[in-house]
C-alpha cells in the first residue's frame, strides 16, 4: 500500500497543494510552523477520519477566514482507491470513498493503513491511562472496523448511565433503569476487553523480539493489558458500586478506566525506567505496530515520521531508519541533518515554505 497523491484547498497554513509522493521514501523540510505536520495530519485523517492531535474540532483545520476545507488522496497500484474529506466550518464532515459517501466513520478504517510517529508519541509511558487508551483503541480500529462499532456504542451506553446517575441523585424514580444499562454496558464491554487482550498480546509478541534486537540483547520489553474488570467480574463490580456511583455521578469501572503497562527487564518502565528505556521502548511498540498491521492485513502500513528523528540519540535513529525497508515512509524535518543524509539521496524531497511547496 502506498499514497500516490495528495491534494489540499485551505487546510490549515496550505491554502493550496497537490503533492505526487514517491512509493518508497519521502521527505519534507522546512523551519518550524511552515506546514509540515499538516501534511501528515491530512494523510492521517485520510486513514482514521480525525486528527491526531487530541483536542482538534473540524473548524480548528480550516484556514483562517475561509469556510471549508478539502483534502483528496489517491492510493497507488494495486490500488485505485480515492478518499475525499470536506470540511464545513458549520457542518459534519463528509468523506467519500471512490466517490461514494460513507455513512459511518468506521467504513473509513482499513482503507489506508497509516502508523504516525511524533515527538509526543516520546510521550506514550509518561502520559496517562487516557493517552494509552487512545493509542489502543485506535490502532485496533485499523485492523478490526467492528471494534469501533463496539467501543462508539460502549461511551454512548456510558453517557446514558452517567446521566441516570446524575439523575438518581435527585429522585430515586429510575432507579430500575440502572440494571438495564448495567447489562448493555457489560455486554459491550466485554466484547472489548477480548479484543483488546489479543491485540496487545500480539503486540507484545512484535515489541519483545525488536526491543531485544534495539537493545543489543540487553534487555527484554513486555507490554501489558490492565483491564480494569475481567468480564467474569464486570457486571458485579457494576451493581457493588451503586452508590458510589450515585454519588460521584459517573461510572467507576468499566473498560473506560483500562490501562497498558510497559515493563523491561520485569520493572515498570514509566516507574523505573529511564527516559532512554522509555523511548526505545515507545519506538519498539511503534515498529510493532507496523509488523502487527503487516500480518493482519498482508500489506505494509504507510509509515510517517513527524520531526521524530531529531529527538532521538543516534542509535535510536538507525533502529527507525533500518525498519523503513521497501515501506513508503513519509518523514518531517527541520532540514536535511546527518540523521538522513544517508538516505536523502533516494528520497523524493520535498521543501515548504509558509504552506507553499517550493
Amino acid at each position: 500500500m502506498y499514497i500516490k497523491s495528495l491534494d489540499l484547498c485551505n487546510y490549515r497554513n496550505i491554502s493550496k497543494a497537490e503533492i505526487e509522493f514517491d512509493p518508497g521514501l519521502n521527505i519534507i523540510y522546512g523551519k518550524n510552523a511552515q506546514g509540515k505536520t499538516n501534511i501528515l495530519e491530512a494523510v492521517y485523517m485520510c486513514s482514521t477520519g480525525r486528527s491526531h492531535r487530541s483536542c482538534v474540532t473540524d473548524k480548528d483545520i480550516i484556514a483562517f477566514s475561509e469556510d471549508e476545507a478539502h483534502i483528496m488522496l489517491r492510493l497507488g497500484l494495486p490500488y485505485t482507491d480515492k478518499i475525499d474529506i470536506h470540511l464545513d466550518g458549520g457542518k459534519k464532515k463528509t468523506i467519500n470513498v471512490n466517490g461514494m459517501p460513507i455513512q459511518k466513520l468506521g467504513d473509513l478504517f482499513g482503507v489506508l493503513n497509516v502508523v504516525f510517529f511524533g515527538p509526543q508519541d516520546l510521550q506514550l509511558i509518561q502520559s496517562g491511562p487516557s493517552e494509552r487508551r487512545r493509542f489502543m483503541d485506535i490502532e485496533i480500529c485499523q485492523i478490526n472496523n467492528i471494534y469501533y462499532y463496539n467501543l462508539k456504542k460502549y461511551y454512548k451506553i456510558l453517557k446514558q448511565r452517567n446521566n441516570l446517575l446524575k439523575d438518581l441523585q435527585k429522585s430515586k424514580k429510575q432507579y430500575e433503569l440502572l440494571d438495564i444499562y448495567d447489562c448493555q454496558l457489560s455486554e459491550c464491554g466485554v466484547k472489548l476487553i477480548k479484543i483488546r487482550r489479543s491485540f496487545i498480546e500480539g503486540l507484545n509478541l512484535f515489541a519483545c523480539r525488536i526491543h531485544k534486537k534495539i537493545s543489543s540483547g540487553a534487555e527484554e520489553l513486555c507490554i501489558e493489558y490492565k483491564n480494569d474488570v475481567s468480564e467474569k467480574d464486570f457486571i458485579s463490580k457494576l451493581k457493588k458500586n451503586h452508590e458510589r456511583d450515585i454519588v460521584t455521578g459517573s461510572t467507576s469501572h468499566g473498560v473506560h478506566k483500562d490501562d497498558v503497562v510497559f515493563f523491561i527487564n520485569g520493572k515498570n518502565t514509566r516507574l523505573f525506567g529511564s527516559q532512554g528505556q522509555q523511548r526505545s521502548a515507545c519506538i519498539s511498540t511503534k515498529l510493532a505496530e507496523i509488523e502487527l498491521i503487516r500480518s493482519e492485513r498482508g500489506e505494509n502500513p504507510v509509515f510517517l515520521l513527524d520531526d521524530v528523528l531529531s529527538e532521538l540519540d543516534k542509535q535510536r535513529q538507525q533502529s527507525l531508519i533500518n525498519a523503513i525497508g521497501d515501506m513508503q515512509t513519509i518523514i518531517t524535518c527541520t532540514g536535511i541533518e546527518d540523521s538522513i543524509k544517508d538516505i536523502s539521496s533516494k528520497s523524493k524531497i520535498f521543501n515548504i515554505k509558509k504552506g507553499k511547496i517550493l
